[in-house]
């Protein structure tokens, strides 16, 4: 028992006791001009939000009894003896607040509920982020899609919020201090903007449907033009404009060059008619077009990044400076390409790039790959005691028709094909009796388009398994894909095998059952016979299909064997 009491207490002892959070007092701010109507029912639903400690309703100048509403419902009543706007109005109550989480909700919102109030500052309270914004459904929105999401989307494209300017928001009091205040209907999209630049986290919470009065036309238009001077005052003011103007325009001079060293590039390498000098020409041009004017845009980017806040103004770099970033790793990968295809032998330096074969089954062609990309393949000398081996890629493989363990006949010697060796993935290693026999030599770099001819005539035994039944099929490559016809073997009334390659009108074509021969036959015709209790039919079939795979005729041996 003794123990079991020293155990208790030492886990008792391990557990770290975490310390209460530090209560956050909240307080709401309520801006009014001329709301009598409903500025006493916003209170009334502030107050039932069991976490507001404050309810400030600044009277912005009323001419009606918005003051006394505001009174009669609970709420501290801050004045201004003249309207100053809602911006100021803002201002006012945070400056007089006490709490540490200030919430900020407009005066004439019909269906407000505390669940609304509460989405707002909720996410604050739990230290999700600094600031909330809101979205809702309404039918207004005009200044916003018509003016704040165009401006914001050329100056700050990294501000994606659905709703910019939703009215009502809430912060902590801290970060409000490194708010500039507009004094208008620009206050919104101002926090919003100083909050990105300036790295504050900032979230857009949705708070359903709300209900106010519809502005009319000339408040719309004056709404308009005090958030657009907000935005381009601030874009102003954090380098934006310089952004989008100066920068802009280097970006776009320094694609123009990038676009003229790949042009001078692919038409030195690509384009036979171009004359060799020309390419060399638009290149050189476009290198010097490109390299001036990417300093010009590493100069004043850097001469702005110091100027500017730094918070999210990186991402804005970044959408800015894409294209000309996309410009530059294509023109890499390009030179790249050419350098992986460059040798030096005797004091000449040849450069023989060798594109990769985009492979599109375009008919019926049995394949796991409809579509892939195969090659280049660059030939080497078989490892050390693999003399009877030939490793090659996958892609290689498919081309062939063929699968691991398969045997290819090369004039009198057969190998059995293995896979490359891991971190070779584009490697054909051959026998040094089999490079010969190709006319092939270790570092040549071989298309995929290229391998067919280069096994053409020689013979393969394909060998894959299905229902317990192991098919040998017996072909030679042909260098060029012809027409070709499917058969299909079936098996005890079950399909065993589907492949396609070529027969030749007028040949015979012999097939066997264990390596004993069973029937020839001459043309395309169906055939059905029983071997050892299992009944077995070869369907023959035209479906246009191409192969480079000539069955094995009968002087040559069986097309076909069966293995029970």
């Amino acid at each position: 028992m003794y123990w079991f009491f020293v155990l208790i207490a030492f886990l008792l002892a391990g557990i770290k006791t975490q310390k209460p959070k530090k209560y956050q007092k909240v307080s709401v701010i309520i801006p009014a001009y001329n709301e009598e109507d409903t500025v006493s029912k916003v209170v009334e639903v502030v107050k039932k939000v069991s976490f507001v400690d404050e309810i400030i309703v600044v009277n912005d100048g009323s001419t009606d009894n918005t003051e006394a509403e505001a009174i009669k419902a609970g709420a501290k009543v801050i004045n201004h003896e003249t309207n100053r706007g809602k911006g100021q109005a803002l201002y006012t109550g945070y400056q007089k607040a006490e709490c540490d989480i200030i919430a900020f909700i407009d005066a004439d919102i019909y269906n407000l509920t505390s669940k609304k109030v509460e989405a707002i500052i909720h996410p604050i309270l739990i230290g999700k982020t600094d600031i909330t914004k809101t979205k809702f459904a309404r039918e207004s929105g005009r200044v916003t899609e018509l003016t704040a999401k165009p401006l914001l989307n050329f100056f700050f494209p990294e501000i994606s919020f659905e709703q910019p300017l939703s009215g009502q928001f809430a912060a902590r009091k801290e970060v409000l201090k490194r708010i500039n205040f507009e004094k208008d209907y620009g206050v919104d999209v101002g926090i919003v903007i100083d909050a990105d630049v300036l790295g504050i986290s900032i979230m857009e919470v949705d708070i359903g449907a709300i209900q106010h009065d519809m502005s009319p036309l000339s408040d719309l238009n004056m709404m308009a033009n005090e958030v657009v001077r907000t935005i381009i005052s601030r874009a102003n003011k954090y380098g934006r404009v310089v952004m989008i103007d100066d920068i802009g325009y280097f970006i776009r001079m320094s694609i123009v060059g990038l676009s003229l060293v790949i042009l001078g590039l692919f038409t030195i390498f690509f384009v036979k008619q171009v004359p060799l000098a020309v390419g060399v020409l638009i290149s050189i041009v476009g290198m010097i077009i490109a390299i001036y004017y990417i300093i010009k845009v590493i100069v004043k980017s850097i001469i702005m990044f110091r100027k500017t806040p730094k918070g999210n103004l990186l991402k804005s770099f970044i959408k800015i400076h894409f294209p000309m970033i996309v410009s530059i790793i294509v023109l890499l990968l390009m030179i790249s390409t050419f350098i992986g295809a460059a040798h030096f032998e005797n004091g000449v330096l040849s450069i023989e790039p060798n594109s990769r074969n985009l492979i599109i089954y375009a008919d019926n062609t049995p394949s796991d790959n409809s579509i892939s990309v195969r090659g280049p393949y660059t030939i080497d000398t078989a490892i050390e005691n693999e003399s009877d081996q030939i490793r090659m890629p996958s892609e290689a493989m498919m081309t062939l028709g063929v699968n691991v363990n398969d045997t290819i006949q090369i004039k009198s010697q057969i190998y059995i094909i293995n896979e490359t060796r891991a971190g070779e993935p584009g490697v054909l290693r051959l026998p040094i009796e089999a490079k010969k026999a190709l006319n092939v030599e270790s570092k040549d770099i071989i298309q995929d388009s290229r391998l067919k001819s280069i096994f053409a005539g020689t013979t393969i035994t394909h060998s894959y398994e299905n229902n317990n039944i192991t098919f040998n099929e017996n072909f030679i490559v042909s260098s060029r894909n012809v027409n070709a016809s499917s058969f299909e073997v079936i098996v005890d009334n079950v399909s065993a095998v589907n492949s396609t390659g070529i027969f030749y009108n007028g040949s015979t074509y012999d097939f066997a059952v264990n390596g004993e021969y069973i029937s020839s036959f001459n043309g395309l015709n169906n055939y059905n016979f029983t071997y050892d209790g299992h009944d077995i039919e070869i369907i023959f079939k035209d479906d246009n299909n191409t192969s480079i795979k000539q069955f094995l005729r009968s002087d040559r041996g069986n097309f076909l064997n069966f293995n029970f």
